[in-house]
This record gives C-alpha cells, sequence and structure tokens, in this order.
C-alpha cells in the first residue's frame, strides 16, 4: 500500500497551495482606496451631481473635478489622505481614501553619504527629481527642468529666452 496520493490528488492539492500562496496579491485593491503613485495622475469616476470636492491633505494628493462626475487624482507627497464629493446641497456623496506610494518604474537610487540622488533607468539612467533627494541634486534638476521648459514655451511662441546670471 502506497502513502503517496493518485496524481490528480496530487496536482490539485498543488495548485491549492499555489493558489494559497498567491491569494494575497490576487486580492483587489479595497474599492474605497484610490492608489496612485507621487507624479501621476488618476481617473476616478463618481456621481454625476458631484459639485463640490474637499481633499484632507492637498500637499499628499490633489483632486480635480472634471465635468460629467470624473475627478483627476493626482500623487503629490507619499502618504495617506482622503477626498468627500458632496453635491450642491452639501450632501456628502463619497468619502474616500488617497493612498499615494512611490514610483513604480525602474528607479535606481544612489547614496553619497547621507544625500541621495534618483535616476529613472528605462532602458538609460536619466536624472529624476524624486521627493527625499537630496536638496542640491533635487534643486540642479529642478533648475535645468525650468530652463528647458522656458527654452521649449519660448521656442513655441516664436521669441528667444535669454540667460540671465
Amino acid at each position: 500500500m502506497s502513502l503517496v496520493p493518485p496524481r490528480p490528488l496530487r496536482l490539485a492539492l498543488g495548485s491549492l497551495a499555489l493558489g494559497l500562496l498567491f491569494w494575497p496579491l490576487a486580492v483587489p485593491a479595497e474599492p474605497n482606496v484610490v492608489a496612485v503613485n507621487v507624479d501621476q495622475a488618476k481617473l476616478v469616476k463618481l456621481p454625476a451631481r458631484v459639485a463640490t470636492i474637499v481633499v484632507g491633505n492637498p500637499m499628499i494628493a490633489d483632486v480635480t473635478l472634471q465635468p460629467g462626475g470624473v475627478v483627476v487624482v493626482t500623487g503629490k507627497g507619499y502618504g495617506a489622505t482622503n477626498f468627500i464629493a458632496m453635491d450642491r446641497g452639501g450632501e456628502i456623496l463619497v468619502d474616500r481614501l488617497i493612498q499615494v506610494e512611490g514610483p513604480s518604474e525602474q528607479l535606481v537610487t544612489v547614496y553619497r553619504g547621507v544625500e541621495r540622488e534618483t535616476y529613472s533607468c528605462m532602458p538609460m539612467c536619466q536624472r529624476r527629481m524624486t521627493l527625499g533627494d537630496g536638496d542640491h541634486y533635487f534643486g540642479s534638476v529642478v533648475q535645468q527642468a525650468g530652463a528647458l521648459n522656458g527654452q521649449a514655451s519660448a521656442a513655441a511662441s516664436g521669441t528667444t529666452a535669454s540667460k540671465s546670471n
């Protein structure tokens, strides 16, 4: 008499074990939680009669009402906050949590002592502004991005931007 279960039973038990192992990964997000990454936006459909949006902490997320009951949720800083959607009479239609997380792309983080620099490597590594980067690095990237945007705006309008020191 063999103590090994028949092959179909072993396959079924193995499949069940794998399913239980990966079950937490397959559970959908809480329907009342809007998960968004920093510097990214997500569209959320709300009832069409929404007239007012209140954001708990606008430093973490921005919520902008669009026509037809659609809101744009933009991640601005790490953490959690909420937003409340009300109709013209002040009745609360929706109260949802917003969870803002770090970027999901392929990042490389370089530490130089306590200073941090972040690079987006898709496929070549380029400098990236990320909350928590060192002041000098972050400021340098912001300044370069601003100069580039200024040049692009000037070129689009047909004028030239002058550099001032």
